[in-house]
């Protein structure tokens, strides 16, 4: 089947112009028709296009502005080329009804607003160029109409940068899984501007610096223009300050509430910039109760408060940190357990009632009510508070008959008001010494353990032990517990901090609940004592060892002291004797030349007071030999 061409002259509004259309059609006279206007002297769209045109090319022409409903006549238009003119102001309305055009182009022209808004008149509209414009901005108004395109040029415009949100329609920024899938891709210019590198477009940055990514860009080296340390520098080697993700921590994943008590969930956020923090439910609906506040820079928490949850709050609560930078995210799962009654005194059968009801009760669905009746899981550092409290109910009688069940009810509590409140104040006189001798033992960082004395309490009446830190009564904690065990332990706590713990039985009277205030250990101070106990006692024992020895030392020379006196005595002193020479006798033997003498005290200190002074010296005698004087 072959294709027939026609061509024959369009005239346009300025008569001096001429437009060219062509049909390409087929033998059983079906076909597509397009537009060319090239005449460099149209200065205003033409209007009389036939409203079969599929293609219209309006190129090169003295056109400066797109008038509102230009083209609403042309409702099969799928290509619409208004390149290379003089365009400088584009209507909001400029392209309305045209709602299967597939490409719109406006390079090449003086535009320096797009009405980003006028998109929504195009659903199917895939391709948009705007590059060799003069565009400066793009506004955060355009994202939600930038989902579908799949082509987007603005390059060699002068953007310096761009919404922090939009990178996050394509993937992978937007969470949707990476698909080989081509139709998937994203076609991006965004050369040839002077970038701003900062943390506003660093999510530009980070998809540039990525190797497999949906979205394309037509040049992969993009360069940033300012600041001044990064002018010239590749976004991929450019390394940007005071521009970090945020980071969601929070106290519990999953906690478990009992029926009609306080919940409070907190989450903390850290980044640069100071992130923002939003909660949601499960459904994505947003959550208003909620308190938020920022202790410092780059720091921010938020608390959500849920007051008296039922079954219809249990459920998946995610909150999520935003900044220039990024997202993240944190969730955490509410389980709401136990079931709720009331019950009315019996009633008496009445006329026209065929039967009576011995009281009411509302119950859960029946794969909840089964469940157990479960203390909320704290975790350590969790602000989670639990108040026990149900809230009050409606009786709703078995038979449908409520108004006449309320009035018997009324009556006989009437008739029996002086009983009951005798039984009460009975009731909150004992109570009131029901539980008593709290103390606190087996202290640590961060857990104690609690004892008490039943006193007049069953074994197997429930107690729920309520504890906060001092003062702080907006984050109040609670352990369900029996009289009967006598103990409890708490754990979760925070080291150092004073802490003040309330034991409540379920029948106790208002303001009579036994309480106590402790502190638990402070570890850091704990680690450091044992460190330096062990520094002194390295440094201490072995002196102690020296010491001792010493005494011992001295306690035993003591009893020796006598026979050491004599020994010094007899090393410190010479027995001094005075030899001369014997008077030669007749008789005497002639071997026996020398005679001893005693040496008397003061010739002795003479002897060793001339010895120390030169006790070399001799003295020599005619008569006499040698005589040495010590």
């Amino acid at each position: 089947m072959g294709r027939l061409s026609l061509a024959f002259r369009l005239k346009p509004l300025s008569h001096s112009a001429e437009c060219t259309c062509v049909f390409h059609g087929r033998i059983d006279g079906t076909g597509t028709r397009s537009v060319l206007c090239n005449d460099p002297d149209m200065s205003d769209i033409p209007v009389n296009v036939p409203v079969d045109t599929v293609k219209l090319r309006v190129e090169k022409t003295a056109v400066r502005r797109i008038p509102t409903e230009a083209f609403y006549y042309l409702v099969e238009l799928r290509y619409l080329w208004i390149t290379y003119n003089s365009i400088t102001s584009v209507d909001t309305g400029s392209f309305y009804n045209l709602k299967v055009l597939h490409e719109l182009r406006l390079d090449g022209n003086m535009i320096s607003v797009f009405p980003w808004e006028s998109l929504k008149e195009m659903p199917r509209l895939r391709t948009l160029d705007l590059h060799n414009n003069r565009l400066t901005s793009v506004a955060p108004e355009a994202i939600p109409y930038l989902l579908n395109i799949t082509y987007l040029d603005l390059s060699s415009n002068k953007l310096t940068t761009l919404p922090s949100d939009l990178m996050d329609i394509w993937p992978p920024l937007n969470g949707v899984p990476i698909s080989s899938n081509a139709s998937q891709k994203v076609v991006l210019g965004l050369q040839d501007n002077p970038w701003f590198c900062d943390c506003k477009i660093s999510k530009l940055m980070e998809i540039s610096k990525m190797a497999d990514t949906p979205v394309i860009l037509m040049d992969l080296f993009l360069t940033c223009a300012a600041p001044e340390n990064l002018a010239g520098v590749l976004f991929q080697r450019a390394e940007l300050e005071n521009c970090v993700k945020p980071s969601v921590m929070t106290s519990a994943t999953k906690i478990t509430s009992t029926l009609g008590s306080n919940v409070l969930l907190r989450c903390d956020a850290s980044g640069s910039p100071t992130p923002d923090l939003y909660w949601t439910r499960s459904d994505g609906s947003s959550v208003n109760n909620t308190v938020q506040e920022s202790p410092g820079e780059g720091i921010n928490w938020s608390i959500m408060s849920l007051h008296g949850v039922e079954y219809k709050d249990a459920g998946n609560y995610s909150c999520k940190a935003k900044n220039v930078a990024g997202t993240a995210k944190a969730t955490i799962s509410l389980t709401v357990a136990g079931t709720m009654s009331t019950t009315t005194p019996p009633l008496r059968p009445s006329a026209g009632t065929g039967s009576t009801s011995q009281g009411t009760a509302l119950t859960p669905p029946n794969d909840i009510s089964k469940s157990q009746v479960t203390a909320p899981t704290v975790l350590p550092g969790s602000l989670t508070t639990l108040s026990a409290g149900p809230k009050p109910t409606k009786l709703i009688s078995s038979n449908g008959s409520q108004k006449g069940l309320l009035k018997e009810t009324k009556q006989q509590q009437e008739g029996n008001g002086k009983k009951f409140a005798a039984d009460e104040k009975s009731k909150k006189r004992d109570d009131s010494r029901a539980v008593k001798d709290l103390e606190i033992v087996e202290q640590t960082a961060d857990s104690v353990v609690l004892l008490w004395t039943a006193g007049g309490l069953l074994n197997d009446a429930p107690l729920t032990v309520v504890y906060s830190p001092y003062g702080e009564d907006d984050s109040k904690r609670t352990v369900e517990s029996k009289a009967g065990s006598g103990k409890v332990l708490l754990d979760g706590l925070s080291p150092g901090m004073r802490y003040s713990v309330c034991l409540v039985a379920k029948v106790s009277a208002a303001g009579k609940d036994p309480c106590i205030d402790f502190y638990t250990e402070d570890s850091e101070q704990s680690k450091l004592f044992f460190i330096i106990s062990g520094i002194a006692c390295v440094l201490v024992l072995p002196l102690i060892a020296l010491l001792v020895y010493k005494i011992l030392a001295l306690y035993c020379n003591g009893r020796n002291a006598p026979s050491d006196e004599n020994e010094l005595e007899n090393e410190s002193y010479v027995k001094f004797e005075t030899i001369s020479m014997k008077q030669r006798t007749l008789t005497s033997h002639p071997t026996e030349l020398w005679a001893r003498r005693p040496t008397n005290e003061s010739e002795r200190l003479l002897l060793c007071s001339r010895s120390s002074i030169d006790s070399q010296m001799t003295y020599k005698s005619d008569s006499s030999r040698s005589e040495y004087l010590c």
